[in-house]
């Protein structure tokens, strides 16, 4: 053996301790299929569906060793902006918000990850993943991060596939082939969602979960998709040129990336092109797909019931209940999801998950608020919820997180009479500022312009009495606002 060929483990293995991985995280998706928890506003990638953390911040946190990852790119929207902002605050990380004009499928926005990561590293290997899968196991996502990194180092597009423990007919499946370097082997082929008894088939021979997460060289991603979309791609390399800045988010060029043929990267790369591999791994991981799954993940009683908020279970078994405040009571029943909102309740069999879909669906013709919008509404300075409402009035309570205002705005047909019941406002109406106290109040008339904020060090909590003839969101004419809206 000569000494070259002898050296060349040692210095890979250097060459990849050197090389830190951009974690690309994808959460610009709405997707309803946790309905009613779920939606549109507030989907579930930013609930703290298994303990105090969102699915969002439990992927951030997995790569997070500074020793691997380098600081992550967030794909996200206009409207989830802000909550981004938050969630990364509350867990003490910083990442490059990039906000999509338009949702484009997965194709473009993970190109347009890319083609970021290369303006920050022109040999960057990035690592893109969902925001609302559920890993258990970090420590064995964490090896498999490091062997497909060897494997992107050389040119590779690689996929993590996970290996089944049922024969599932909720995910695609991945044919592994020959190896390429060590666990990581060639995609044989991709094979779209089975019946069970194809499922069972590719368990036996081999196949894997197709997880839909990614790591690649960016250089690498944008030559593949280039070869069979150059027009995409094109648009997304200039959305990302042209793009600018905003409050600290880099905000995509519009005309641009709208250009982009809407399409998922799976379709748009992975099933065409040659550099596809799959590293095997065994995590813990799911897609959080159904409520169903959600059950699958969490712990139970004795009878297999399990439970997030108030529920009492009497003779029922491997029921699934969540509920924010409202206590739920099952008897006599089982394998059954009840999910209890302040506006909504969902009854659904456990295993029924296109049922659900179907349900959605409908609700988007009949009432497609409760789609679209919880009744706690979240801003960028904090929340509001409607307590009560009626033909000429409406009753909110209103929280400002500290040292945030709402913008310099007046209506033109509603008054409003403030009363703070937690913490400091300071209130401009016209030339006039005042200090509010706890168990103070104040009115502000129709027509006049005004301004609420938090000047103290704990949240702002007011109750908000409407009166006028017409109480809709859209009666707000803004004259200054810190978050440009």
């Amino acid at each position: 053996m000569s000494q070259k060929t002898a050296d060349a483990p040692i210095l890979w293995g250097l060459f990849n301790m050197a090389s830190l991985i951009i974690p690309l995280i994808m959460c610009g998706g709405a997707g309803t299929r946790l309905w009613p928890a779920s939606r549109e506003v507030r989907p579930k990638q930013f609930l703290p569906l298994f303990g105090a953390r969102s699915t969002f911040q439990d992927t951030l946190l997995r790569v997070a060793d500074p020793a691997l990852f380098a600081k992550p790119i967030v794909i996200t929207n206009l409207g989830y902006r802000f909550m981004v902002q938050d969630q990364l605050a509350e867990i003490g990380l910083e990442a490059d918000i990039v906000l999509e004009p338009a949702r484009r499928d997965s194709g473009p926005a993970i190109a347009a990850g890319a083609a970021f990561a290369q303006g920050r590293d022109p040999d960057a290997i990035v690592l893109a993943l969902a925001a609302d899968h559920v890993v258990t196991d970090a420590a064995a996502f964490i090896a498999a991060c490091r062997e497909g990194l060897a494997a992107a180092e050389r040119g590779q597009i690689v996929t993590f596939g996970i290996e089944p423990n049922r024969p599932a007919t909720e995910y695609g499946y991945i044919r592994p082939g020959d190896g390429v370097v060590g666990r990581v082997r060639a995609v044989s082929s991709f094979v779209e969602k089975p019946d069970p008894a194809t499922a069972a088939n590719y368990i036996r021979d081999g196949y894997l979960w197709n997880s839909g997460n990614f790591m690649f060289r960016a250089a690498v991603l944008l030559e593949e998709y280039r070869a069979v979309d150059p027009g995409s791609v094109q648009s997304v390399e200039q959305a990302v040129q042209q793009a600018g800045r905003d409050l600290g988010f880099v905000t995509l060029a519009a005309d641009a990336f709208q250009q982009a043929t809407p399409i998922s990267i799976d379709y748009a790369v992975m099933e065409k092109t040659a550099r596809a591999a799959v590293v095997p791994v065994s995590c813990g991981w799911s897609d959080v797909g159904s409520w169903h799954a959600v059950w699958e993940l969490s712990d139970k009683d004795e009878h297999g019931n399990a439970a997030r908020g108030q529920a009492v279970f009497e003779n029922s078994r491997n029921c699934n209940v969540a509920t924010d405040q409202t206590l739920v009571a099952l008897e006599g029943v089982d394998d059954l999801v009840v999910v209890a909102t302040q506006d909504a309740v969902l009854v659904s069999r456990q295993q029924d998950a296109n049922g659900l879909k179907r349900l959605v669906s409908k609700l988007k013709t009949v009432a497609p608020q409760l789609t679209e919008n919880h009744v706690k509404v979240h801003r960028p300075w904090g929340s509001y919820q409607s307590l009560d409402s009626g033909e000429r009035h409406q009753v909110k309570r209103i929280v400002v997180k500290s040292g945030s205002r709402l913008s310099l705005q007046m209506h033109h047909h509603r008054s409003e009479h403030w009363i703070v019941v937690r913490g400091t406002a300071r209130v401009t109406i016209d030339d006039q500022t005042k200090i509010i106290h706890e168990n103070e109040s104040i009115y502000i008339p129709i027509g006049a312009t005004h301004r609420l904020e938090n000047p103290g060090k704990i949240p702002l909590e007011l109750i908000e009495v409407q009166t006028g003839s017409y109480l809709g969101e859209d009666d707000i004419v803004r004259f200054d606002d810190d978050y440009q809206r």
